[in-house]
């Protein structure tokens, strides 16, 4: 709540700062406010005074959860009894990890004020759903957090503070956004006489707890952790990121939305052209309304800048992806998703292409081109890959698996001129293959960038192509036009491009080709990673 609750006495005052209590959580229909919550009320506006010290507040926040704790089931007060507990867990959270440097957290406190002690201690973490309070380093309460552009809040209305659960360390840990890693967290105070717990939930995992005596279901917010991450306007973001890649070279790379977990499947959505990672968000807070998704897979995204040619992206993911191996071996095998170019990347991924595939383009073109190729430089790392055995299944969305004709036209010369590739990429090419690059682009005075590699025309897409993808894949592919597949596009790629024989399971969604939001797409990525779940 952002505003503060201001010390009341008289019970006319009490009722109004319930009203405002229970406005800003956005609970309609409420009954009167008068009623036996009157006193939990002036407990939690008495702890949002920032005059008194923090063990004083943090006694009056306990004063008032363990009010509202008696009165849960009170047909007069139980609905404001739980709001009440709810907020007054929450903000204790805050309270005390932001306290003094974090020296009131997670060790055993005894707190007084006026009349009441509390001895407090915070529950240890365990495999079926409790975090260990050290490892979150910030809090923030759900309902703070805008949403700004994810279309809808994912939550459930039950007993506890529901948090956001920051993790960012100095130095930032592998695989983490700038911004730390988030997770939803709901607080539990569980009261026995003046020994309280406080227990940190991942309602991913549990759903319910005991409090006052009963199993009763979580409060949580399941969007407020994705919306906690930056929301820049995405377009202009991914534009930059396609034009001038140089400057957004250091994005690169694979980011955990949620914290590893190795019980979880990683599931990591891959862009396309001129777009971010931020594309996701809808798609992935879609997803996680479904219980059973939530719990047992972990978000990932790829970011990377759009501009440099469809294998070099590629190698990128690829070495991210050993990185997750290295760093925990036990991780579960991944299902990736890309969009568009993303899907190219993604089949690079799942494919093995050695030199004689090259041969598709013909004998003669590619001895040209590998005439001055090592092994193991990196000409040779971006055209010459085995299948990742880790990576267990492909979903392509809207992927041109043999080009677009946009590449071709107008609107494609323009974007390649456009792009600004990065000097040391542009000099390891030039150096390695000199005129030979006329092979990819047709001009040997021109590097490669990623709209020669979704021209139809290219080398890539047609090698690609030629080889098998080696696990299971399916295709969502976007008809924007009269419903007449295999005669459709997505405006952007044409079904012939997208279709692929080989997919377990193809499905026409009536949409352009940002289709990654539509109900009919969400409700086919929930079908393939249900079916992913039953086979694994």
């Amino acid at each position: 709540m952002n505003h503060q609750i201001h010390v009341i006495t008289c019970s006319l005052r009490a009722s109004l700062l319930v009203g405002l209590v229970l406005s800003s959580c956005a609970h309609d229909n409420l009954p009167p406010a008068e009623g036996r919550h009157a006193g939990a009320v002036t407990r939690l506006g008495e702890a949002g005074r920032k005059t008194l010290s923090d063990e004083q507040r943090a006694v009056l926040y306990l004063d008032a959860a363990r009010e509202a704790t008696g009165i849960l089931g009170s047909e007069e007060s139980g609905e404001h009894a739980r709001v009440i507990y709810n907020k007054a867990a929450a903000d204790l959270v805050v309270l005390l990890r932001s306290s003094q440097n974090g020296s009131l957290w997670n060790r055993p406190l005894t707190l007084s004020q006026g009349g009441s002690t509390y001895r407090l201690r915070f529950a240890k973490g365990t495999p079926d759903g409790v975090w260990n309070a050290d490892h979150f380093t910030g809090f923030v309460p759900a309902g703070e957090v805008e949403l700004k552009t994810i279309k809808r809040r994912n939550r459930i209305d039950g007993i506890g503070g529901a948090l956001v659960g920051i993790r960012k360390t100095d130095p930032l840990e592998a695989f983490s956004p700038l911004v730390g890693v988030t997770a939803p967290v709901t607080a539990v105070l569980d009261f026995k006489g003046s020994d309280v717990t406080l227990s940190l939930i991942d309602p991913s995992e549990k759903t319910k707890s005991r409090v006052a005596g009963k199993e009763r279901t979580l409060d949580a917010d399941f969007s407020a952790p994705l919306a906690y991450y930056p929301q820049h306007i995405e377009m202009l973001e991914g534009l930059l990121g396609a034009v001038r890649v140089q400057q957004h070279m250091n994005i690169t790379g694979l980011y955990m939305l949620q914290p590893y977990d190795p019980d979880r499947i990683p599931l990591i959505f891959v862009h396309g052209l001129i777009s971010t990672p931020r594309m996701w968000r809808n798609v992935i807070n879609e997803i996680e309304t479904d219980p059973d998704l939530r719990r047992r897979y972990q978000c990932w995204v790829f970011a990377y800048p759009t501009g440099n040619p469809p294998l070099y992206s590629a190698l990128r993911l690829r070495e991210e992806l050993t990185k997750v191996q290295q760093r925990y071996p036990a991780s579960k095998d991944m299902v990736l998703v890309g969009h568009s170019m993303g899907g190219i990347l993604s089949r690079a991924q799942v494919t093995t292409v050695e030199r004689d595939s090259w041969d598709v383009i013909g004998e003669e073109k590619a001895g040209q081109f590998f005439a001055n190729v090592k092994p193991g430089d990196l000409i040779d790392r971006c055209t010459h890959f085995k299948a990742n055995p880790n990576v267990d299944r492909t979903i392509f969305i809207c992927s041109p698996h043999r080009g677009s004709d946009m590449a071709l036209g107008m609107l494609g010369t323009i974007a390649i001129r456009l792009i600004s590739l990065p000097v040391d990429l542009v000099s390891t090419t030039v150096n390695t293959v000199g005129n030979s690059v006329a092979v990819i682009t047709g001009d040997a005075k021109r590097i490669p960038n990623s709209i020669d590699g979704l021209s139809p025309k290219n080398p890539t897409v047609k090698v690609l192509d030629s080889r098998p993808i080696e696990v299971p894949h399916h295709s969502i592919i976007g008809d924007q036009g009269k419903g007449d597949t295999p005669h459709s596009s997505d405006g952007v790629v044409d079904y012939w491009s997208s279709h692929l024989k080989s997919a377990k399971s193809e499905k026409i969604v009536p949409g352009p080709h940002g289709s990654c939001e539509l109900p009919e797409t969400i409700d086919e990525l929930q079908r393939l990673l249900h079916l992913h779940l039953q086979n694994n």
